[in-house]
């Protein structure tokens, strides 16, 4: 799915010297007597707008520009377009946007998806930031028990470029997406994602699927046949205005045109394809979208389809002609088409689901996780392709930037495309989530290099967090090997830190301390609702430095046991830090789930004491029991988390224990 896009109708605008090249020439095509509708009264305005001849400028295959890194809001690129020849038509008539159930009872069902991955090369840390992203909201969710909940992803693996590299390397299409395929599944299963399902569009279920909406799509009277031409980009699957092309060179050393964006090669083409009247559902995106204020986020996003839908939406190609593009579903009852890529790519989230008999179950309570190169395609595309087959839009639709290697854009003619198995490698498996769900910011892009991994992830995993845990079991601090007891006279409890002065053995500084460990877990769970994933790791990351003072300034291991009032102090300091890291394990299972089981394992806290729904934070505080309180702890399984060395160190240790990488 990433990295192609469907072609939008094309504009006379563009192409100079060409337009009248184009054929005018429209097929309705034919509706089944049992057609689907999606409303009984015609809009005017929709009417109207869907029968003016083409929009002067298409849109092509622009994503939002790259988030600035003020966070000031990303505008949104022109829309222009192709050289178009598509005449009007019978006007279908779309009708609202089914009502959305504005209150959803906790415990419901929610399907959480990445994009299926293009299965045209092996993953990089792109793909894994995307499958992160939602390993990381399903597994919050599954610890809040908020309700029935999977994740699907998958591969894409029909379209040009896979018929065209499959071709180039000696091997058919099957068996090269079969070898892909397998890449993607190893990688996601190495970084511990917990998929539920994993889609393919080869397999017979998600053609059924496919194959069903076309029919939904044909019967609601939403398609029609147009002829068009334009400059056409394989390795992007879309065609590309004249406005996005640049001149370049070939293979040979030729003039050639040229994407401006990527520097892939175009080709200028002429089809006749199936065309999908997305100009009439103008009013039903807009009516969604100012129902459903948070169902595109973070918000510059949101506020760039809004944008989107008040330029032209001219209408789509939604086929290729079958003697270009044999390696792809087949349109029913017309073998001379295949249907694009991207709506059979689409459909993989319906599919999933058990589309079209049993997907009420689970639709449309269902969150993309989605790069925003394909914004456009999720936002706009799907939702309008969702209402023409009678069905609602998803519920939410969650956009993240991109990631660059060092400024620089991953290009494989650079040869700085990050391998995530490598870095899983290097790094560790939760040290490359961590790292990547740290410092991801959804809103812009992020930049990655080696050495930043190492700063972070031994600063704040390896330092911080490792390194209190271990001073505070320590047998020589911790001889008994116990979750020590809380005393109440050492740690009184005050409604205002400030009144903490001759109160005690506790400053006002540790009052602080237990008021942000006591508000962390709300504030968690608000980042993770609000898909700010790196906004709750910071707020974590700041509570362990605050334990880590709280620690270092009253130095335990300076006190003297033999006297019985500096053991119940100690006791306490101790105890109040194994609460602040019972709640830190808790909070940060999905993010570093292998970290976080190996830290609560070791301050003995059970399967079924890990959850988020009865969280507690130092009861004893509040004059309740504390069920930890006494109880012995786990086996020290040594350090928690193994400190990065130096970059040179660990590539060599690597190289000598990992054989020889297979190529494609």
């Amino acid at each position: 799915m990433e990295g192609t896009a469907p072609s939008a109708a094309p504009s006379t605008a563009d192409a100079p010297g060409r337009a009248n090249r184009s054929t005018r020439k429209e097929t309705k095509v034919p509706a089944s007597s049992g057609s689907l509708t999606l409303s009984q009264t015609r809009s005017r305005s929709i009417r109207t707008s869907a029968a003016r001849a083409p929009s002067r400028s298409a849109p092509g295959t622009a994503v939002p520009a790259p988030i600035p890194r003020d966070d000031r809001p990303a505008r949104c690129p022109p829309q222009t377009g192709l050289t178009a020849a598509i005449g009007p038509g019978p006007v279908p008539a779309p009708g609202r946007v089914p009502q959305r159930r504005e209150s959803r009872p906790r415990g419901r069902r929610l399907l959480l998806s990445t994009p299926i991955f293009y299965a045209n090369g092996p993953p990089h840390i792109g793909h894994l930031y995307s499958a992160l992203l939602a390993d990381a909201l399903l597994r919050h969710r599954r610890l809040r028990a908020a309700g029935p909940a999977r994740l699907c992803t998958g591969t894409d693996e029909h379209g040009l470029k896979i018929q065209q590299a499959a071709a180039a390397a000696g091997t058919s299409p099957a068996e090269l997406c079969e070898r892909v395929s397998g890449l993607f599944r190893r990688a996601l299963t190495q970084a511990s994602v917990a998929y539920t399902d994993f889609t393919r569009t080869s397999e017979p279920r998600h053609q059924r699927a496919v194959r069903h909406f076309w029919g939904a799509l044909r019967d609601g009277g939403v398609l029609y046949k147009g002829s068009y031409e334009g400059w056409y980009c394989t390795p992007e699957e879309s065609f590309l205005p004249e406005s996005q092309l640049a001149e370049g060179t070939d293979a040979q050393g030729r003039p050639c045109k040229v994407s401006l964006e990527t520097g892939h090669e175009v080709h200028w083409t002429k089809e006749e394809n199936y065309m999908f009247r997305l100009s009439a559902f103008r009013n039903p995106l807009q009516n969604w979208l100012r129902d459903n204020p948070r169902a595109i986020f973070p918000d510059p996003f949101y506020q760039c389809v809004l944008r989107w839908l008040d330029e032209d939406l001219p209408d789509l190609s939604v086929s290729r002609e079958r003697n270009r593009l044999q390696w792809g579903i087949p349109v029913p009852s017309d073998p001379t088409q295949t249907i694009y890529v991207w709506v059979d790519a689409l459909v993989n989230y319906l599919s999933v689901v058990g589309y079209p008999e049993s997907h009420g179950a689970w639709w449309p309570a269902v969150h993309h996780v989605v790069g925003k190169d394909i914004l456009k395609f999720h936002a706009l595309y799907w939702p309008a392709l969702l209402l023409a087959a009678g069905l609602e839009p998803p519920e939410r639709i969650l956009v993240h930037s991109h990631w660059t290697v060092r400024g620089q854009k991953m290009s494989k003619s650079l040869g700085n495309v990050v391998d995530p198995s490598v870095c899983m490698g290097r790094y560790g498996v939760d040290g490359f989530r961590y790292f990547l769900l740290r410092q991801g910011v959804p809103e812009r892009d992020c930049d990655y290099y080696d050495e930043k991994v190492v700063k972070l992830v031994n600063s704040e995993l390896a330092d911080a967090l490792g390194g209190l845990l271990n001073r505070s079991t320590a047998p020589s601090i911790n001889p008994s090997n116990t979750y020590p007891r809380f005393s109440e006279p050492f740690f009184p409890k005050v409604l205002d830190s400030r009144e903490a002065r001759g109160t005690g053995r506790a400053c006002a500084e540790d009052y602080k301390l237990v008021a942000a460990v006591a508000s962390l877990p709300a504030q968690v769970d608000s980042y993770f609702e609000g898909f700010q994933i790196y906004k709750a790791l910071e707020c974590i990351a700041q509570c362990v430095r605050q334990t880590n003072g709280f620690f270092q300034r009253h130095r335990p291991w300076k006190l003297d046991r033999r006297d019985a009032a500096e053991q119940l102090w100690l006791d306490t300091i101790l105890h109040v830090t194994l609460e602040c890291l019972r709640v830190y394990g808790t909070l940060l299972q999905p993010v570093v789930p292998l970290t976080a089981d190996k830290l609560l394992s070791r301050l003995a806290v059970g399967p079924g004491e890990r959850g988020l729904s009865g969280l507690t934070f130092l009861a004893r505080y509040d004059g309740k029991p504390c069920p930890f309180e006494g109880r012995q702890l786990g086996p020290d399984t040594g350090i928690l988390f193994q400190r990065l060395g130096k970059l040179e160190t660990m590539k060599r240790k690597q190289e000598a224990h990992v054989p020889g990488k297979q190529l494609l």
